[in-house]
């Protein structure tokens, strides 16, 4: 039976929503209804950012990795995140994924079985959430935007495994965040040449080459095969303040 949780809410049945609580807050409103219901939500937003600073303020350092929630646990790419998640663990790092499947699973396993703290972040989705069972420190978000602050403000750098749309959402919104300065000593690993380099390859050719970005904005990106350079690095800049 499908199952939906909404905040602390369990449904079943013909009670799950068919819309989620971020895509209702951002629906086109038709009438000024919304001006007596929304100011509430303040409330609902408020308390998942004092949710998330409460239980993630005290895991020391981290590493946030994305990748797909679509890949198999046969895929090179899951055996790159159980590979991240270990050695993060034993380079003295918790990790903070999303909390699904995929790579994210296989990042929450890798750090589990290596006894670190293996965090989980998941989202309410009307047909994809819950946490995976390697998450030993898991929240439920409604708000996409209340879930990416705590990716990027409790976390010291970024791997990101191969991924769709909402890995490719956080790389470049880590980007921006670091090319701005808005954060500093962040470093950004993506794994998978195959996979990268042909974004990495369009973004030198045709947004630096256009005026778009400059040349220097590349330098913060580091692309590479291996898993265990990937945590290497992470490790040496953000030890090594950048």
């Amino acid at each position: 039976m499908t199952e939906y949780r909404k905040g602390p809410v369990l449904l079943r049945g013909r009670n799950v929503p068919t819309t989620s609580t971020s895509g209702r807050l951002l629906d086109e409103q038709a009438t000024a209804d919304w001006l007596h219901g929304d100011p509430w939500r303040v409330m609902r937003i408020q308390s998942e950012f004092v949710e998330g600073f409460g239980a993630l303020a005290e895991i020391g350092d981290a590493i946030t990795v994305f990748g797909s929630a679509r890949s198999a646990p046969s895929s090179p790419e899951y055996e790159w995140g159980v590979t991240v998640g270990r050695l993060l663990v034993e380079a003295g790092y918790a990790v903070i994924t999303g909390g699904g499947p995929g790579c994210m699973e296989a990042v929450n396993k890798g750090a589990a079985e290596a006894g670190g703290t293996s965090v989980g972040l998941g989202i309410e989705l009307p047909y994809e959430q819950g946490v995976n069972e390697y998450v030993n420190l898991g929240i439920n978000f409604r708000y996409f935007f209340a879930r990416k602050t705590m990716f990027v403000k409790y976390a010291q750098g970024f791997i990101a495994l191969p991924g769709g749309f909402g890995t490719l959402d956080e790389l470049f919104e880590c980007l921006t965040l670091v090319q701005t300065r808005t954060v500093r000593r962040f470093p950004i690993v993506l794994l998978g040449h195959s996979y990268w380099d042909g974004l990495v390859q369009w973004l030198r050719d045709t947004v630096e080459a256009d005026g778009k970005i400059a040349l220097s904005d590349l330098d913060l990106i580091h692309v590479t095969d291996d898993p265990v350079e990937a945590v290497e690095r992470v490790v040496a800049l953000t030890r090594d303040g950048g």
